[in-house]
């Protein structure tokens, strides 16, 4: 069964818009290494053929437009193959993901992506590197990674030091969920659309007129449906609502006082007391990692910046809080991981570890070169 489906309608003056599909609603669209080699295949196609005016990347269900990688298969080849490092399919899930994240970052034509429903990890990378970035009503993101020993990969290295303050650092060690103003306003969406227009706004961008500049084409057809909604009589931003709280939080250049502050919270607000209670219940492990990851990513490339995560995700994948954090939260869903019992030195000596390469000949050296086929 396909999880991708792909097609090309017809626009004025010999142009075609491609329309990709994640079609895997009983995982919420999770992707798989299947999923991601079609689309990446698609993508150098459609960046080729001069025809190809815009790119429209969507889920077939309003309930999510992807919930991430397909970890739990992940888990089984790293359990499968213990002793093998890097783990072959973790290398091949992790540098592929990456390099289809890094096209569409750089992608040369108009690709927009309907952010709608559940967008997580995975899904996330696929839309943060994207031009044009719709979120809706039902938008809910997050990058939940530290309750499954994981961190925030797919490029969070690169875009969440970019958020406005020091929220993109509170986002990584809480994994707190953000709505459609959240996203506009830590700049993770450039247009709020309501859901129900999703199928009018592929038919306008089939009807415009593309024999101009494309990137601007797009901005017109899509800024005309966010011009008709008002988001901030829909929904607040909560990122907006407790930024001097955040900022407070994170002020010390000390993980464990971050954490202390974080933990310390005594207000009332539910969506700071949920942060608290995810960073508190996390793999410490993944709490430092992401911490040091934001650290070594201030002054890299893009390119190095996903670089860096591959050797990181692979050392990860063999570090015991992976394994353990999927299987109680996605598959015994006991929600009582027991992390790697280990003293704040050896949890440094581990992260520090994490940035040694696996590998003399790095799988994305070509990254900042002309990608060809894969």
């Amino acid at each position: 069964m396909l999880e991708l489906n792909i097609e090309e309608r017809e626009a004025p003056h010999g142009k075609r818009v491609a329309i990709a599909t994640l079609d895997a609603p009983k995982s919420l669209h999770a992707l798989t290494l299947d999923m991601i080699r079609q689309l990446d295949k698609a993508l150098v196609r459609w960046e080729q053929d001069p025809q190809i005016a815009c790119v429209f990347l969507h889920s077939s269900t309003d309930k999510a437009f992807c919930a991430g990688g397909d970890v739990r298969s992940l888990r089984d080849a790293i359990l499968a193959e213990p002793k093998a490092f890097p783990n072959p399919a973790a290398q091949a899930f992790f540098s592929e993901e990456y390099r289809l994240d890094y096209r569409i970052h750089t992608y040369s034509k108009p690709l927009v992506v309907w952010g709608g429903g559940i967008v997580m990890g995975g899904g996330l990378g696929l839309m943060a590197g994207a031009g044009h970035r719709i979120v809706t009503e039902t938008t809910r993101i997050a990058m939940p990674e530290i309750s499954i020993g994981l961190f925030p990969d797919v490029g969070g290295s690169w875009f969440l030091p970019r958020m406005p303050g020091r929220s993109g650092l509170f986002l990584a060690l809480t994994g707190a969920p953000l709505n459609a103003a959240d996203a506009l306003f830590t700049g993770l969406g450039d247009y709020f659309i309501a859901q129900l227009e999703r199928q009018n706004v592929i038919e306008a961008l089939c009807q415009a007129d593309w024999r101009g500049n494309g990137e601007q084409a797009a901005n017109r057809v899509l800024r005309q449906f966010a011009a008709t909604f008002d988001i901030n009589a829909l929904l607040a931003s909560e990122v907006r609502a407790h930024f001097d709280a955040i900022q407070a939080m994170t002020a010390s250049r000390s993980l464990p006082d971050v954490v202390a502050a974080i933990g310390a919270y005594a207000g009332d607000a539910p969506w700071l007391q949920r942060a608290a209670r995810t960073l508190a219940a996390g793999s410490p492990f993944s709490a430092a990692l992401g911490w040091e990851l934001q650290q070594r990513a201030r002054h890299l490339s893009l390119a190095d910046v996903f670089r860096m995560e591959l050797a990181v995700a692979l050392h990860c994948c063999a570090y015991p809080d992976f394994s353990e954090g999927v299987r109680a939260l996605l598959i015994d869903k006991d929600n009582a991981p027991q992390w790697q019992a280990a003293t704040e030195r050896d949890i440094a000596g581990a992260v520090a570890h994490c940035f040694t390469a696996p590998w003399q000949q790095h799988p994305l050296s070509d990254l900042d070169k002309k990608m060809e086929t894969q």
